[in-house]
């Protein structure tokens, strides 16, 4: 089994700034990502900084359990890996939040997140002809990246209205890099003549011949269908989003403490401006710790790399200082962008009302909100009575795509004050699913010992 000074979980834009932060001070540094290489879905260019360092990386390797000892148990092409660490790092990112609708299941409904991986990783267009839908700086992105691909936009459908975006102006001018890319979408998105519907939200989307059809309602500030108008829109693909929930299945895994912030993407382990939690040398880093985005998600990796650095008292406290302070002014700039687009996309806790009571909110086990309204009704007061009441959240994702929803529902249905009150799934091993297979390897019944018979 290896040991390492720090372990890092996540080989995005913050998992890899903090490993090469804390590894700069001459820390021992393990990176661990599903994905085959660094960088993330947003930046690639870390790739050959990464590769000249000295962090030791893990990349096609799903880590599956992770105790309190900070020992890390992964399944990678070659088979398990083991590993031992002082100190751990969570940059795991984010899970994408789609809030249900009818028809949300249909085949041809796919993530905004998952819209853009097709577009910049394999150069794939969702579909010919595309509806995107949602809140948030993403509908933009995917959209004008689809029509410089040669795709057609049918429509945008965006749950914030013009204030909203005005609003956010004074913050988005701290970073005029990022508002000058989102002045270019938008000009794309112009010159193609794609109507843009604020305020409006998808409702239905049903097929329709060899198309879907989707139908558009107005809506209220809330996310609440208005009894107006509908208007309805055929594509190929919709693609739809409603921001992020930070994934924190390690964190609650460890029992480091939690709490609920809307405008941050949901629930979040407690944490300092550098990323320490509530148990000893366990950080967060990134979007895991809260949603920020990827520019400041870089930045405020790198302190929680040297904050690591620092408690490890790997080099001299006021050289590692003075770096941490050099950083703090661009943490404050990027940090104030990244918390005004999450505000665009922290849905309101009324928005899961709009959920029809026939559909799926589990899409794991197939449970719907009739159900689970049933199973509040019946005395479920908390997350894990109505896990298991309902299965809901005992899929392979474990809650993932359906826990920040279900929380809603369920707080909602009982009258709860808060999402506090009603907790959170509790998180379990395997945090991915992996096979038996892949866990022992190659072998057959031969070779397995058998002992001789005791005498008679």
């Amino acid at each position: 089994m290896s040991e390492f000074d720090v372990a890092v979980i996540g080989g995005g834009p913050a998992g890899t700034h903090a490993s090469l932060a804390a590894a700069s001070t001459g820390l021992s540094v393990a990176l661990f990502d599903d994905d085959p290489s660094a960088g993330g879905q947003f930046d690639r260019a870390l790739r050959c900084e990464l590769a000249s360092s000295k962090v030791s990386t893990f990349f096609a390797h799903s880590v599956w359990a992770v105790t309190g000892a900070y020992r890390i148990d992964a399944v990678g092409p070659q088979g398990p890996v083991h590993c031992t660490s002082r100190a751990l790092i969570v940059a795991s990112g984010t899970t994408e939040r789609v809030v249900p609708f009818e028809g949300w299941t249909t085949p041809g409904v796919i993530g905004l997140a998952a819209a853009r991986i097709l577009l910049n990783s394999q150069g794939l267009l969702p579909g010919r002809s595309t509806l995107v839908a949602g809140c948030g700086p993403l509908l933009a992105a995917v959209a004008a990246k689809t029509l410089e691909n040669g795709g057609k936009v049918e429509a945008i459908a965006d749950l914030a209205g013009t204030a909203d975006w005005v609003r956010t102006l004074p913050a988005m001018a701290a970073r005029p890099d990022l508002l000058l890319q989102a002045l270019k979408w938008w000009r794309t998105i112009r010159r193609a003549g794609t109507p843009r519907y604020g305020r409006h939200s998808v409702v239905r989307v049903e097929p329709a011949s060899e198309y879907l059809r989707a139908t558009l309602a107005p809506c209220d500030a809330s996310g609440l269908p208005l009894n107006a108008h509908r208007t309805t829109v055929l594509a190929d693909c919709i693609v739809v989003g409603h921001g992020f929930t930070p994934a924190t299945e390690i964190t609650r895994l460890l029992r480091a403490e939690h709490r609920y912030s809307r405008g941050a993407g949901g629930w979040i382990a407690v944490a300092d401006q550098d990323g320490r939690t509530s148990r000893t040398l366990l950080y967060v880093a990134g979007d895991a710790a809260g949603i920020v985005g990827a520019a400041a998600s870089a930045t405020c990796a790198m302190l929680t790399g040297l904050a690591c650095a620092f408690d490890l008292g790997a080099a001299d406290p006021s050289r590692l200082k003075r770096r941490m302070e050099s950083l703090r002014g661009a943490q404050r700039r990027a940090v104030r962008y990244g918390h005004a687009m999450a505000a665009l996309m922290a849905p309101s806790a009324a928005h899961a009302d709009s959920i029809p009571p026939g559909t799926i909110v589990c899409r794991c086990e197939d449970v719907t909100r009739a159900e689970i309204d049933a199973a509040c009704d019946a005395g479920a007061h908390d997350m894990n009575q109505l896990k298991a009441w309902t299965r809901c959240g005992m899929g392979p994702c474990q809650g993932r795509t359906c826990g920040d929803i279900a929380g809603e529902l369920l707080m909602r249905r009982v009258g709860a004050p808060s999402r506090e009150a009603v907790g959170y799934f509790s998180a379990r091993m395997p945090l991915r699913p992996v096979t038996i297979e892949a866990l022992t390897g190659d072998f057959n019944y031969d070779d397995i010992p058998i002992p001789q018979a005791a005498p008679l």
